[in-house]
């Protein structure tokens, strides 16, 4: 398996690239009234009309791109796989390249009790933590999808 490693918030996070599509610099976004906080507003990439969901207000964590510039400047949209059906890009605070299966260490199951996207917590050979996000079951969850306020 391959994810992308990216930054939500402070936290490092594994994207499985089979569940992930393209990676966009963040555009000009069309805000949508009566949403929730989390939900940034809509752009059109490619010719597609994509809701835009800032990862890490959405999961609870703070982001450095509320007190900088340069963190704004790093941040990604990675849209969702076609095949997930849902047209949504996600914000993430910066891309910190691929990571494959055999450069991981240990897995550990998420700590009971927590949301259904969160997947196993993997170990690097540097000893960092990785959060595994799993996309599909993200995209699948109600309150991911129930945008209104």
């Amino acid at each position: 398996m391959a994810w992308l490693a990216v930054l939500v918030g402070e936290s490092p996070c594994l994207l499985p690239l089979s569940h992930s599509g393209e990676i966009f610099s963040l555009p000009v976004m069309a805000r949508v009234p009566y949403t929730q906080p989390w939900f940034s507003g809509v752009v059109n990439l490619r010719g597609g009309l994509y809701g835009v969901v800032d990862l890490a207000a959405f999961m609870g964590k703070v982001s450095a791109r509320s007190q900088s510039e340069q963190a704004w400047a790093q941040a990604r949209l990675v849209t969702l796989n076609v095949d997930s059906g849902v047209n949504c890009a996600l914000i993430v605070d910066k891309l910190l390249g691929l990571r494959r299966q055999d450069a991981l260490k240990a897995a550990e199951p998420p700590p009971e009790g927590s949301p259904a996207y969160l997947g196993h917590r993997f170990l690097d050979s540097d000893g960092q933590q990785w959060q595994e996000i799993d996309l599909q079951s993200l995209s699948q969850m109600p309150t991911f999808s129930g945008i209104g306020a």
